[in-house]
């Protein structure tokens, strides 16, 4: 019996900008294979920009091979038509995760960033910070591609978050991860 690495693909999605991040699990040790941004142009017809965030998370997974993805959740929008068109983002997101038959697990924003950052009211660059320091980065992906990695990291660690990074031989003082 082969045992498999875990290849987790985090997606961040929106309709304009949809981060992806792909990561590696061995043992403990988190190891970053992959991370960057599909972008739809504005211009287009709204069925046209899902079909390209559909064709370009189908070529990440084609180009890195995922056996798992996770997805950040939709968070309920002030302007309702925003989050509509967040929601068709992340179907359309979905709908290439299955449709290669990866297995998808769902995060808020709030569990992700609780999971990477200590707590769950974390800014954007407090995550991009943890990811980079988490994954041995030598400089700060973007914000939606660190999300779609804080959102692989949690996945990861199953939701435990820095509760599991403090039991692989790193400390937490006030919140923050100290190696």
């Amino acid at each position: 019996m082969s045992i498999t690495t875990p290849r987790i693909l985090g997606i961040d999605p929106g309709l304009r900008v949809t981060g992806f991040g792909v990561i590696e699990l061995h043992g403990k040790q988190l190891v970053y294979v992959a991370s960057g941004c599909i972008k739809s142009n504005d211009k287009e017809s709204l069925p046209e920009r899902i079909k390209t965030l559909f064709a370009g998370i189908s070529e990440v997974i084609a180009t890195y091979q995922p056996n798992q993805a996770a997805v950040e959740k939709v968070f309920v929008n002030v302007n309702p038509q925003s989050t509509l068109l967040l929601g068709q983002a992340r179907g359309a997101a979905i709908s290439a995760l299955v449709h290669a038959d990866l297995p998808v697990a769902e995060y808020t924003a709030l569990q992700t960033k609780q999971a990477v950052v200590g707590h769950g009211k974390a800014a954007k660059d407090q995550v991009q910070a943890m990811v980079v320091r988490l994954l041995n980065l030598p400089g700060a992906p973007t914000a939606d591609a660190a999300d779609a990695l804080a959102c692989a990291i949690a996945h990861a660690h199953g939701g435990q978050g820095l509760g599991a990074m403090a039991t692989a031989g790193y400390r937490i003082r006030g919140g923050r991860l100290i190696g």
